[in-house]
């Protein structure tokens, strides 16, 4: 029952009829859980909020697979007034954006441009920017991008998914980069040809990847909700003398809030994934379809009202 759950969700996350509803209605039926507010100004005070607690934040500007360079300028511009935001009211936040929502399925030209737009007024504001990982279908095309952006900006990163076969050999190609890379077990439906259906081998490839990463000397963001790779990810930095510096958790917004807090009280640098936008529709179907709790907690806002 919890695969076909977990299918039928990520099914509606490609819907864009229900996205284009979606952004009619805001984020009234339960996306609130799980995604900041619908403008820069309410991911603000949200991310000042955060800060307050110790937190520091990755604020993800939402949009994916935009039809047209109109669009793609567009969600460029938002993720440059959000970057001015971060810098004008000093809050810890960095940003992150998909390559989809600047036009990667237009042209390279198309998200290039946009993409350089973002990480010049970055570098003015000194604000890091991490390119998120879609489907496999955009899995090398991203991490291309990547390498051509890194060769012109420093402060860039990329997410890397555990759950992929070709993952691997993506880490090797990219050590050479030195990169800062969040790594993630991956929450698109992929087919058993390019991804591991079990979640066993999942979190082995994730295991492998972290050791890869950290005893290669690069920044690397742990971001799982997993407790068992918490545990693995201190113990190994423990018995190899790594410095917290070199790496930190991630989670997301809305969920496990008390455990991001006590990763912060043991020391560990705890950074919150904090989705905003309109765009909303298919990120809110994915946090559906990774855990029921999530389904019933929704319902139960929903019928509340």
């Amino acid at each position: 029952m919890e695969r076909l759950m977990r299918d039928f969700f990520l099914f509606l996350s490609k819907n864009k009829p229900m996205t284009k509803v979606a952004k009619q209605y805001g984020l009234r039926f339960g996306g609130a859980r799980f995604v900041a507010g619908e403008t820069v100004e309410q991911a603000v005070k949200s991310i000042q909020e955060l800060n307050q607690k110790g937190l520091c934040v990755t604020l993800d500007c939402l949009g994916e697979f935009v039809d047209n360079e109109k669009e793609a300028s567009e969600m460029a511009e938002l993720c440059i007034e959000a970057v001015r935001a971060i810098g004008t009211y000093q809050i810890d936040s960095q940003l992150s954006l998909k390559l989809t929502s600047m036009g990667l399925d237009l042209s390279e030209d198309v998200v290039l441009e946009n993409m350089r737009r973002i990480l010049d007024v970055a570098a003015e504001y000194d604000v890091f920017v991490t390119i998120d990982m879609e489907d496999y279908e955009h899995c090398g095309r991203t991490l291309e991008v990547f390498k051509k952006l890194k060769h012109e900006y420093d402060h860039i990163g990329t997410v890397i998914q555990a759950y992929l076969y070709r993952t691997e050999a993506d880490m090797e190609a990219l050590s050479v980069h030195s990169p800062n890379l969040r790594l993630v077990k991956g929450a698109y439906k992929e087919s058993p040809e390019v991804a591991f259906p079990e979640k066993h081998d999942v979190d082995a490839n994730f295991k492998n990847i972290i050791k890869m990463h950290l005893l290669n000397g690069n920044y690397t963001a742990v971001a799982t909700h997993d407790d068992a790779m918490i545990q693995y990810t201190k113990e190994f930095v423990r018995e190899h003398g790594i410095s917290r510096d070199q790496f930190e958790f991630q989670m997301l917004y809305g969920i496990r809030e008390e455990r991001q807090r006590e990763l912060h009280k043991e020391g560990y640098k705890m950074r919150v994934y904090m989705p905003f936008g309109t765009d909303w529709y298919g990120y809110f179907m994915r946090r559906l379809a990774e855990r029921p709790a999530n389904v019933a907690f929704v319902a139960k806002g929903i019928m509340n009202r």
